[in-house]
């Protein structure tokens, strides 16, 4: 591996720690930057994938506290008024991975076919149109005394499920689906995004998986440029997160809608003009 390798990783490990949690597409974004320098079509979509284990990662260790109320609650260690909620959020991972998979994987053997043909920029838009109706949703739904879910039921673990499953092709975006169909199912943003985002993990590590053993081991990347990607991406993933937490958390949440839908409006006009 040359230091120009190296460089690439250490790039390509900050566009996806950024991209992964705003609604332009992480995998479409990422192949592009990696096709851009070189990189086969099908090679970049496997390494777009691939790399979600970096996120995953800042993903887990965000959310660790949840993780470890689940893990407990698996093992019978809970007794307690929150052991409800902690079944009822077992179940929606549970039967959102399933969907995800049922949903993703024939999507991603066909990206994977005809991956140097996918044009993702229509996708991108439509996902930053529905964020913007989301936000027309948000402002009209703040002067009404709606009642804001609480616990995942089953049709919202399908329909998310099935959303995140749509998001393994270039062009969709994992994020954006997933939170639009939570918050259009009546969830409160902060918890919307951490459903979101909570789900993200079990998905991205089935994903690098699926990937490997596509490609019978690392797709077209040095075991230390991995590493070095990996780690970058982990690192600006967790800061990412941190933000976007705490700006759904304190604006009020239409703004935020119009401001990402805008940027994937954009983007995906972009794309389609390339």
């Amino acid at each position: 591996m040359n230091w120009v390798d190296l460089v690439i990783a250490i790039l390509a490990g900050v566009v996806q720690g950024v991209v992964e949690w705003l609604p332009i597409s992480s995998q479409g974004n990422l192949a592009l930057f990696l096709t851009t320098v070189g990189t086969d079509p099908d090679i970049a979509l496997q390494l777009a994938l691939f790399l979600q284990v970096g996120t995953t990662l800042s993903a887990a260790t965000y959310f660790r506290s949840d993780i470890a109320d689940v893990v407990q609650t698996l093992r019978g260690w809970r007794d307690d008024s929150d052991e409800t909620a902690q079944s009822a959020l077992i179940i929606y991972l549970v039967t959102a991975c399933a969907m995800t998979g049922i949903v993703g994987i024939p999507l991603y053997i066909f990206a994977v076919d005809v991956a140097s043909e996918l044009a993702g920029g229509a996708f991108v838009a439509v996902i930053g149109v529905l964020l913007v109706a989301t936000g027309v949703f948000q402002l009209r739904a703040e002067s009404t005394d709606g009642v804001s879910r609480e616990e995942p039921t089953v049709r919202d673990s399908v329909l998310v499920g099935a959303a995140q499953g749509l998001a393994i092709l270039p062009g969709i975006s994992r994020s954006g689906m997933t939170s639009s169909v939570l918050l259009f199912r009546h969830y409160d943003p902060p918890e919307a995004f951490r459903l979101s985002f909570l789900l993200s993990i079990p998905a991205a590590l089935g994903a690098a998986v699926l990937t490997v053993a596509g490609a019978g081991g690392l797709p077209g990347i040095s075991p230390t440029a991995a590493a070095a990607a990996l780690v970058v991406s982990g690192f600006v993933g967790y800061l990412a997160i941190d933000a976007i937490m705490r700006v759904v958390d304190r604006v009020p949440f239409w703004t935020v809608c119009f401001g990402l839908g805008g940027v994937a409006i954009l983007g995906g006009v972009l794309a389609l003009a390339a």
